[in-house]
């Protein structure tokens, strides 16, 4: 109960200062015009994403920035700004790629995709590594198909007792707030129109 509280006064809170720097910013506008200033806040830092939160039970974006085998990972996430994404309420079930599934791409490959021009196709790759449901790894077993955040299919498959996701192997699950971090031994890229 304190938890929500607190979340519900920080989210206040939040909004008073976001809607105080607005005012502030209007204020100030032509004083920063005369500075050649940027504007301070943007949308692409704003949303429950940028939050911090200590108490509650890690989201998949924050397993994400915790873990030093996803700095790929986050890079890209950041790129395609879809942080605000990832801290939903879920379920998500998130099929994370290590940095060494990163590196086996293609070289050039990562480079390519952080440009800021091809902030769309990075969006759809990493919109097929998310999924809507919250399921183990045994029990996707269960699965021969799952219906992507990109709105394609991936396939499941089960190897040796191993599962696969579109190719790449489950080596990790962490149960995160909004849902589970499936780690993935490869990126996994969505098929071609």
């Amino acid at each position: 109960m304190k938890s929500t509280i607190k979340l519900r006064m920080m989210g206040l809170f939040a909004l008073l200062t976001i809607t105080s720097s607005c005012k502030n910013a209007t204020q100030n506008e032509s004083k920063e015009a005369t500075h050649n200033k940027p504007n301070v806040a943007s949308e692409y830092t704003k949303g429950q994403a940028f939050i911090e939160d200590d108490e509650s039970t890690p989201n998949v974006l924050q397993i994400a920035l915790q873990s030093d085998d996803h700095t790929t990972l986050v890079a890209a996430v950041q790129a395609a700004q879809l942080e605000n994404v990832l801290v939903n309420a879920g379920p998500l079930m998130v099929f994370a790629p290590t940095n060494a599934a990163f590196d086996a791409l293609p070289e050039g490959t990562v480079e390519d995709l952080l440009k800021p021009e091809n902030k769309e196709s990075l969006a759809n790759i990493l919109k097929y590594h998310v999924t809507p449901g919250n399921y183990s790894k045994d029990f996707l077993k269960n699965f021969k198909k799952l219906g992507q955040a990109n709105d394609q299919n991936v396939a499941v498959e089960t190897k040796e007792g191993e599962v696969y996701v579109g190719g790449a192997k489950i080596i990790a699950s962490i149960p995160a707030g909004n849902g589970i971090v499936h780690v993935v031994d490869k990126v996994i890229l969505p098929p071609t129109p």
